[in-house]
């Protein structure tokens, strides 16, 4: 009898440590600690693309553009901050392919007089774009509705002065000329812009405020147009 009440008694102590371990093994930690990461958390970070072509015109004769051909496509990465339920800021890194498709017309000075079949003035930048969020509407763990005040600056991995004529010379079917590193084309630029947006899709103006020509272009370039307005597209 005393050893069958010993038995017993060493079964439930399995039991209990078994349903102990179930216990210990379930997912307390889970709801412990509140993610960080997401649209509408902490912090995120997402890819976007967009295009946005130039808007307005030049500040004077002889530097007509196609429209929408001069515009500017443009892929980056997005890291945002989440300061409060309203309030965000953030940064954005982009690659930026900038191109005046210059108008072919007697009275054409940029770059100079001749004319050609195609001509495009090109700059390829890096660019970096601190902004401050704010948030309206009601939504979950979701990009929702935002407008975004941004300052921009940028640095030219390369402009090109690119132009073709049909036919080409010496037989040839076309003739493609790209002048690299222009001297009259800047290195840097910078200015401002807003953004107003709804989940993954925005749309974006932004304004230069520095000069589209160095100092050393001649007098008679009239300053091209300053706007881009265009639409960017989240990648998340």
């Amino acid at each position: 009898m005393r050893y069958s009440l010993l038995l017993a008694g060493l079964l439930l102590a399995a039991g209990s440590a078994r349903a102990q371990r179930v216990l210990l093994r379930a997912e307390p930690a889970a709801d412990s600690v509140p993610p960080r990461y997401g649209p509408n958390r902490a912090f995120y970070q997402h890819l976007f693309a967009g295009y946005a072509p130039v808007v307005g015109r030049a500040a004077g004769p002889g530097a007509a553009l196609h429209y929408p051909q001069s515009a500017e496509t443009f892929l980056g990465l997005r890291t945002k901050f989440r300061l409060s339920a309203r309030l965000a800021a953030g940064a954005d890194v982009r690659y930026a392919r900038l191109q005046y498709r210059l108008r072919q017309a007697s009275g054409k000075q940029l770059p100079n007089a001749q004319l050609h079949d195609q001509e495009s003035l090109i700059l390829s930048q890096l660019q970096l774009e601190p902004f401050l969020r704010l948030s309206f509407g009601r939504r979950g763990n979701v990009i929702g509705h935002y407008l975004d005040l941004s300052g921009w600056g940028g640095w030219a991995l390369a402009t090109t002065h690119h132009y073709e004529d049909h036919p080409g010379t010496g037989g040839g079917t076309r003739t493609v000329v790209k002048e690299r590193q222009p001297d009259y084309l800047p290195r840097w630029a910078g200015g401002g812009a807003v953004r107003l947006g709804t989940g993954r899709y925005a749309l974006v103006a932004r304004y230069r405020l520095t000069s589209a020509f160095t100092s050393v272009a001649s007098p008679a370039y009239p300053e091209l147009p300053r706007w881009l307005l265009g639409l960017e597209l989240g990648v998340f």
